[in-house]
């Protein structure tokens, strides 16, 4: 049920970009009839355009004007509706104006980040004010992070139905249900997926390499904790005690279901540390032996699964480097996506994502869980899951978790969110593997 205090329910921020019109024809196409929608940024001609070739649905969705370099437009635009949904990134470059004015008006938030000094610079300016004034700011609810952290969640919902009743001494509880305990060392793997990086996400990496140039922001992307602190000081173990990112990996010692060589997956150092502060933020529920990290399946041979997998690593970090280099960088930027760019709508139908989440337990036990879709992740799939995350604040609020601040998509949204996106085609689901 959303809030009639305010004028609309959901404002599309970027509207007028290639994932921001995705999100609104999204909306335009899934989002119940008496949802209220517009369609906001900086022009208002291109915001037309893109209103008139939505469905029938968005005829009459209002248009709003508003800049990130103009504050009084976005404080004007925040205090109006219910949820701000953000596609304009990247967020460190043009993302601060808006958090401030959504956290302002006590207006929740959704965005699209893959930039953990965002996040990181959104806790320590606005976590407590956020908190104080009852709003969710929702940090990365596409692609980026979205199998992941409900990838978890999913683990954590399975083992903790399977430990009701149990009387935790023996494999069995008195009513015969499992005493499975809790998650130990869990990965996500990214068993298949078709896709491109957007131009968006590219943009983003060029942010971040100019950033990480800076100590305090080396320091902070290397750290596999950099989210799990203050407002919530959650670190429970040293660094060294949690994945590498970049390493490859066996696979057997993920799970014995699986074969080959694992590589390292290119989003994993934005997604463990999403994963890691819910688990914070749910009082650490996931378990004090918790560990988290994601790999890339990429073939079940030995030895070309290994040789696939070093590639992959050394290409890593070639392209990061190249990216830090004035040079290189120059000619990368000739040939890779621009913001804006992205495939036309036969590409993005032919894209898909599985993603596979296991870990073993403290008695033992192994457990799998899978987030999975139709789409291209980075553009078709992740309007599906962005746009079912405003829903979610927008149209599902006394479904939520009763917390507030600098969330998660798990810790904002939880089984709310994990509803939607079923209903909206996508597969999640876990079960216990022996």
């Amino acid at each position: 049920m959303s809030d009639n205090s305010r004028e609309f329910d959901i404002v599309v921020f970027g509207a007028s970009g290639f994932v921001g019109a995705l999100t609104a024809a999204y909306l335009a196409e899934h989002a119940p009839d008496d949802t209220r929608v517009a369609l906001a940024g900086r022009n208002r001609d291109k915001l037309a355009r893109v209103r008139d070739a939505l469905p029938a649905a968005a005829r009459d969705w209002p248009l709003l004007i508003a800049d990130v370099e103009s504050p009084s437009t976005l404080d004007a635009m925040a205090a109006r509706t219910q949820v701000i949904c953000t596609t304009v990134g990247p967020y460190l470059k043009y993302g601060e104006n808006l958090l401030a004015a959504a956290v302002t008006a006590g207006t929740d938030y959704v965005d699209l980040t893959g930039e953990v000094p965002f996040v990181r610079w959104s806790i320590d300016k606005f976590g407590d004010q956020a908190a104080a004034n009852g709003c969710r700011i929702v940090h990365s609810c596409g692609f980026d992070s979205i199998p992941s952290d409900v990838g978890v969640y999913l683990l954590y919902r399975a083992i903790e139905a399977d430990n009701a009743g149990s009387d935790g001494d023996d494999d069995k509880g008195g009513d015969g249900k499992t005493n499975a305990g809790q998650m130990t060392d869990t990965t996500m793997v990214v068993k298949s997926m078709r896709g491109g990086a957007s131009g968006g996400t590219i943009d983003s990496m060029r942010v971040i390499s100019d950033l990480a140039r800076d100590t305090e922001n080396r320091r902070i992307l290397l750290d596999p904790h950099a989210l799990s602190g203050p407002p919530h000081d959650g670190r429970r173990t040293p660094r060294s005690a949690e994945p590498s990112d970049i390493a490859i990996r066996d696979a057997r010692k993920v799970d014995p279901s699986l074969q080959g060589t694992l590589a390292p997956f290119f989003m994993s150092s934005h997604n463990t540390r999403i994963v890691r502060r819910t688990d914070v933020l749910l009082d650490n529920a996931y378990g004090p032996d918790f560990h988290y990290g994601e790999a890339m399946a990429v073939g079940k041979t030995p030895v070309l699964s290994t040789v696939a997998a070093s590639l992959v690593s050394a290409g890593t970090g070639v392209f990061l480097g190249a990216m830090a280099l004035p040079p290189t960088r120059f000619v990368l930027d000739k040939v890779l996506p621009k913001p804006g760019d992205g495939p036309d709508e036969k590409s993005r139908e032919k894209g898909y994502f599985v993603c596979q989440t296991f870990t073993r337990t403290t008695t033992g036990r192994r457990y799998r869980s899978q987030v999975s879709a139709k789409g291209d992740p980075g553009y078709k799939a992740t309007a599906v899951m962005l746009g079912e995350s405003a829903l979610t604040l927008a149209l599902d609020r006394a479904k939520l978790p009763d917390r507030h601040g600098i969330l998660t998509p798990v810790a904002a949204m939880g089984d709310a969110l994990v509803d939607r996106l079923r209903m909206a085609g996508m597969t999640l689901r876990a079960e216990r593997l022996d």
